[in-house]
């Protein structure tokens, strides 16, 4: 049976804040339903619009969540604990910037704070069951985002114990998802561990290919790594169980490339543009997801260095609803078929 794609839907962590309305998931809901979403990404990281503690336990918290959202005209898409993962694996270079993401009570204590992580990541999991969704979105943090270049040297065995570590931490967190019948879309990122194909099949070999670690696909990522994001989905289409639409520019010159110099997002060689300003090829994507039944949703998350975010929200979702292919269930050359039988077949054959 054909499938066809859902959506639109948008990530609401990029537009949450502390005006109107923009500061409670009723008030935001009805601002992505009124702009033709029909779906939402909650990120569980913003206590004005989700209780992640709450929904763990809660039926009835749930109920409110989806109730709200059906009253908007939107549904919950998955949970996102970007924040939360990125601290299941931080390097020591990166404590002082990541204690940002967790609550003070963590702050300069490492241990506390990825104990915090772990079990916010387990409360995900049991949220998402309470919400009947089967997929999340998440980061998988780093031990080794500093080693990224080879240069000094690398010793023997640094990468492989690195995501030795990072299957030793995420390996119960699957477990605990695969209880709850949830997959953990990873958002293949630089600054993380996974960033592309390669490392996420280093990661897969240390949680013996767990049935739950998926990926969230991003093609704008991929674009500034200057990965072949089609080929990508040929590669590792059966594990992608959520798609972030999200596009992005790579414009090298002679005095910058992939790394981009240290400039600001504006002046930078690659840059996150709003859907239809940047290169990212969308027909392909939609289309190769297409070819293999790819049946879940389609969230814009809007990251742009020059146009605002309601503008890129308001674009959106027309934009992302004009590439939905409605899958068909027939071939186009079926008006020219006729009935077959097995001694036809042969007699073709000259047999």
């Amino acid at each position: 049976m054909a499938k066809t794609m859902k959506g639109p839907a948008l990530f609401l962590a990029q537009f949450a804040g502390d005006a109107a309305p923009f500061n409670s998931l009723e008030a935001i809901t009805k601002w992505a339903g009124g702009l033709g979403y029909k779906g939402v990404q909650i990120p569980t990281f913003v206590p004005s619009l989700f209780d992640l503690d709450k929904a763990a336990e809660s039926d009835a918290y749930c109920d409110e969540v989806k109730g709200i959202c059906a009253d908007a005209g939107v549904e919950v898409t998955e949970l996102s604990t970007h924040l939360q993962g990125q601290l299941v694996a931080a390097h020591p270079a990166y404590d002082i910037a990541f204690d940002g993401f967790a609550p003070a009570s963590v702050h300069n204590n490492p241990k506390a704070r990825q104990e915090w992580a772990v079990d916010q990541m387990v409360k995900a999991a049991r949220a998402s069951r309470r919400l009947g969704l089967t997929a999340s979105v998440s980061f998988s943090g780093s031990l080794l985002f500093p080693y990224l270049y080879p240069w000094p040297q690398r010793p023997a065995g640094l990468i492989e114990e690195g995501f030795a570590e990072l299957g030793r931490r995420w390996k119960p967190i699957l477990d605990v998802y695969d209880e709850n019948g949830v997959d953990v879309g990873y958002e293949l990122h630089p600054g993380e561990d996974l960033f592309d194909g390669a490392t996420f099949e280093m990661f897969l070999e240390q949680v013996d290919d767990h049935p739950r670690a998926q990926i969230n696909y991003d093609p704008s990522h991929f674009l500034l790594q200057q990965l072949d994001y089609l080929q990508f989905i040929d590669f590792y289409h059966e594990r992608i169980c959520a798609f972030h639409v999200k596009d992005a520019e790579f414009n090298p010159d002679g005095r910058q490339g992939v790394y981009s110099g240290y400039q600001g997002w504006v002046n930078r060689a690659g840059r996150f543009r709003s859907l239809g300003d940047g290169q990212v090829d969308f027909s392909g994507i939609f289309s190769k997801l297409a070819q293999y039944d790819y049946d879940s949703w389609a969230v814009l998350e809007w990251e742009c260095c020059l146009k605002s975010p309601e503008q890129g929200a308001a674009e959106g979702a027309p934009f992302i609803a004009s590439h939905i292919i409605e899958v068909t269930g027939k071939a186009f050359d079926d008006f020219a078929g006729g009935s077959t039988d097995k001694a036809m077949i042969r007699k073709m054959l000259g047999l």
